[in-house]
Formats: C-alpha cells, sequence, structure tokens
C-alpha cells in the first residue's frame, strides 16, 4: 500500500488507537482482533515512545492504515499519571491523525476467576502477595486513563467471541456521521454495566416473569411484547425514555463524543428491558446513524 492509499484509509476511520486498561480485561484479545482487522499493533510500549511513533507512523513508514498500542500497568506510575496529558498534545501535535483510546475493564469477581483459571500472574504481583491488593493499585494506576477514554468497555460478562464482535461494531464498522451509540439491556442482579455513560431502570415495568406461561419467552418475542403493551404505564415509559434519550444525544452529537452507551435495566435482563430497547432502536434508528443493540444477559438460546 502506497502513502497515498494509507493516507486515504486513515481519514476513513480510527487510524491510531490507545489500548489501555485493568489486566484481566481482554486487552489481549482485542489487540488480536485489531491486528486481525489490519490494525499495526504494538503491546506494553513505554508512554514515553509514544510520540516517537506517531512520528514514525505520520512519515508513512509503518505500512498500516492503523495501528493499535497496549499501554498498561507495566510502565511507571508517573508516565501513566502524565498519559491523558501526553495523548491530548500528541491530538495537538497531529491533528491528521485521528487518536482515540480505548480503555477495558471489568469487575473484581472476573479478573480474580480469569487470572484463576488461566493461573497467569498479575503485573503487579511483585509487589503485593494478595491479588486483590494487586487490582486495586492497578485501577488506581490506571484512572487517569479510564477517565479520559473515548470508549469504555465492560467485559465482565463477555466471552472472548463477544469481545471481538463488540470492537467490531463499536469500532470497525462501516464510517458514518455522528457518534456510534449502545443502547444495550441488562438484569440489576447481575451488575451494573460498568461502560454505561447512562443508565435506566424500568423494573416498575409489569414482569413477564410471574407469569409461567410467559416466563419461557423473552422480551424479543410477540407474546411478551403484546402482554407489556397492554399496560399504559409501557407506552408511558418508551415515550419518556425516548424523548430524553432523542434529546440528550442529540446535544451530545455537539460536543464531538465519539461514543455513548445507554443501559436499561430490569431485574434478570431477559423481558422488560429487552422489549425497550428493541423498541427504542425502531424509534432512534431513522435519526441516529450509527445505533448498535446489545442484550448483555439474554441467553442466545432462549
Amino acid at each position: 500500500m502506497n502513502n497515498k492509499a494509507l493516507h486515504a484509509a486513515r481519514q476513513s476511520s480510527v487510524s491510531v488507537l490507545i489500548v489501555t486498561g485493568q489486566s484481566g480485561s481482554g486487552k489481549s484479545v482485542a489487540l488480536a482482533a485489531l491486528e486481525d482487522a489490519g490494525f499495526y499493533c504494538i503491546d506494553n510500549l513505554p508512554p514515553e515512545l509514544l510520540g516517537n511513533l506517531l512520528e514514525i507512523f505520520e512519515q508513512g513508514n509503518i505500512k498500516a492504515p492503523s495501528i493499535a498500542i497496549g499501554i498498561d500497568a507495566r510502565s511507571s506510575e508517573a508516565a501513566l499519571a502524565d498519559l491523558p496529558q501526553r495523548i491530548t498534545e500528541l491530538k495537538r501535535l497531529y491533528p491528521k491523525l485521528k487518536i482515540q483510546s480505548l480503555y477495558l475493564e471489568a469487575s473484581i469477581p472476573r479478573i480474580v476467576a480469569r487470572f484463576s483459571e488461566t493461573r497467569r500472574r498479575h503485573p503487579l504481583s511483585n509487589r503485593h502477595e494478595n491479588l486483590l491488593q494487586a487490582i486495586e493499585q492497578e485501577a488506581d494506576m490506571l484512572t487517569a486513563m479510564r477517565q479520559q477514554a473515548d470508549l469504555l468497555i465492560d467485559t465482565s460478562n463477555t466471552t472472548v467471541h463477544q469481545i471481538r464482535e463488540d470492537l467490531h461494531q463499536r469500532l470497525l464498522g462501516p464510517g458514518s456521521t455522528g457518534p456510534v451509540i449502545l443502547l444495550q439491556s441488562f438484569g440489576f442482579k447481575n451488575g451494573i454495566p460498568l461502560d454505561s455513560d447512562f443508565v435506566f431502570d424500568i423494573r416498575h415495568l409489569p414482569n413477564p416473569h410471574w407469569l409461567a406461561d410467559l416466563r419461557g419467552f423473552n422480551g424479543q418475542s410477540e407474546v411478551i411484547g403484546h402482554y407489556l403493551e397492554q399496560h399504559p404505564i409501557t407506552g408511558q415509559t418508551r415515550l419518556n425514555l425516548r424523548h430524553f434519550i432523542q434529546n440528550t444525544l442529540t446535544e451530545l452529537i455537539k460536543t464531538d463524543r465519539s461514543y455513548v452507551t445507554c443501559s436499561i435495566g430490569c431485574t434478570g435482563g431477559k423481558h422488560r428491558s429487552v422489549y425497550m430497547v428493541e423498541q427504542l432502536f425502531l424509534d432512534l434508528k431513522p435519526i441516529f446513524s450509527q445505533l448498535l443493540i446489545r442484550h448483555r444477559d439474554l441467553d442466545p438460546a432462549a
């Protein structure tokens, strides 16, 4: 690929992606997925070398349309603390490069389980005998990067394949104007998604779970929709959510936000929240071109 073609490719999508996050949250999976998608990937780059790499990349000496750079707690605390400011400065120095950052995280119980399953050592285990202490210190060290991230993804309840699919949908999909907006259903009993920008609780709607003949269906089924729509509160809630989300997202677009996640929860994440996300998708899709849906706690086989 010649330099002219590389320049055109970089103008059409994210050209520099900085990948950070907690150990055990799926950074290696994310980098592998990005590499498969054509990114030139570098893991564990010292933040001090980030500027040098971008200079080489802009000059066309890396023959790839995009690069992904993994930076994590193996770097020094001082370098991590300065990283958000460094990225801001690099965006100013390299305005032609579309520089964004991705932060991956997961709940502490899930991270502990993953380290137990893989028998890997935590990067900070040399400082702490206790795994929980190492996880907590790493989260503290990365707080500034979490706050600065353009896209935050919670992998607590996702598989390797789902992480790959999420990245393809939200980062690697066809380009368009406006932010990538994710509407996701979830169940409060399984925890609130950590990557939510907005969280809506619709547990006040009538619950099909308590009707034996409806329990086996999910919110994508016509029978559940018919049951919920018999109750006026369902239509009123849908209208209220649609107006709030539409008005809020319209204003967020003006702030150059690239990604927005709206999470809608019921008790189990299988009936009411799934139904509401499906209906809001129909309401909002004509307005927002990059609208995605995900049902976090819906069993695909249900």
